[in-house]
């Protein structure tokens, strides 16, 4: 049975572990409003993004160009697979069920006959695939809990150069969506070819732009559509990089909170040991003293 001293040293222990994973929920809370916050500005312009899109599309609907790189379908042989993890740890499964899915999504392509090629966002990320012996051609760190738009150009810049040079086929980004704090509901979304229900049907919701033959474009439908193809590509990889980032507060929110609850149960449960092994001390030194009175006695 421990000593009283041990239990003591135990107790302050885990009282100064509490303190720490209260404090990494404070902090991670007042993140994760940050993060809210950010998400639902940018919403509005990610509509009126895709709208505007829509919008060009139809109007170059009637000579379609086959020459936009980002629009075009070739045959699927390398694939490229982007997981967005965090830069941390200490937020409870979310690192592990976007890199478990990643596996799978992996074993599943490359029983497809397609060539897998991982580039990922986060230190997180990053390390499991070189434990693992992956070869990582890319990676972006340092920007998980607090993502900029420049980081988001950054990723997307680096994926059109490779999917217009036909290095890559296909690419496909894991994230982790955001619902609440208690909740992240692991999202896989395919980024390149750019899906062509994107350019058809626009905002879930919306009403689709009317009145399109009495606009005059200039430069060409064609040709502003071409630059807005690499702006759709950043802005939704800005949105997904966001809802990590709000994923991985409300993950890491939940798990200190977890953490602190069950530092307090040890702490009952340990000064409750503490206090049995005192008074089982105090008995001992009583029998003692008794024990010896008697014998002076005798």
């Amino acid at each position: 049975m421990a000593s009283v001293q041990d239990l003591k040293r135990r107790v302050r222990s885990v009282r100064n572990t509490r303190k720490i994973t209260k404090a990494m929920e404070l902090v991670a809370s007042a993140r994760l409003r940050r993060a809210q916050a950010r998400i639902e500005a940018m919403r509005p312009y990610a509509d009126r993004m895709q709208e505007l899109m829509v919008g060009v599309a139809r109007a170059a609907s009637t000579n379609r160009p086959g020459g936009l790189p980002l629009l075009e379908r070739r045959e699927v042989r390398r694939v490229a697979i982007v997981p967005l993890t965090g830069d941390r740890g200490l937020a409870g499964p979310f690192n592990a069920q976007i890199l478990r899915h990643t596996f799978g999504l992996e074993r599943q392509l490359s029983g497809e006959g397609a060539d897998v090629r991982w580039l990922v966002a986060g230190k997180k990320g990053r390390s499991t695939l070189s434990f693992r012996r992956y070869e990582v051609d890319q990676a972006w760190t340092g920007f998980s809990d607090q993502p900029a738009y420049s980081d988001a150009q950054a990723i997307a810049h680096r994926l059109a150069e490779l999917y217009a040079a036909k290095e890559l086929d296909r690419v496909i980004v894991v994230y982790n969506h955001f619902v609440s704090a208690l909740v992240q509901r692991v999202v896989e979304q395919e980024l390149l070819p750019i899906p062509e229900r994107v350019l058809e049907a626009g905002v879930e919701g919306a009403a689709p732009p009317e009145h399109v033959g009495d606009f005059i474009y200039e430069p060409e439908p064609d040709q502003i559509l071409d630059r807005l193809l690499p702006v759709y590509l950043e802005t939704e990889l800005y949105r997904a990089l966001l809802e990590s980032a709000a994923s991985e507060q409300g993950a890491r929110m939940t798990a200190m909170r977890n953490a602190s609850k069950n530092a307090a149960d040890l702490i009952d449960a340990l000064t409750l040991a503490m206090n049995r092994a005192r008074q089982a001390e105090i008995t001992q030194e009583i029998l003692e003293v008794v024990a010896g009175a008697d014998a002076l006695s005798a």
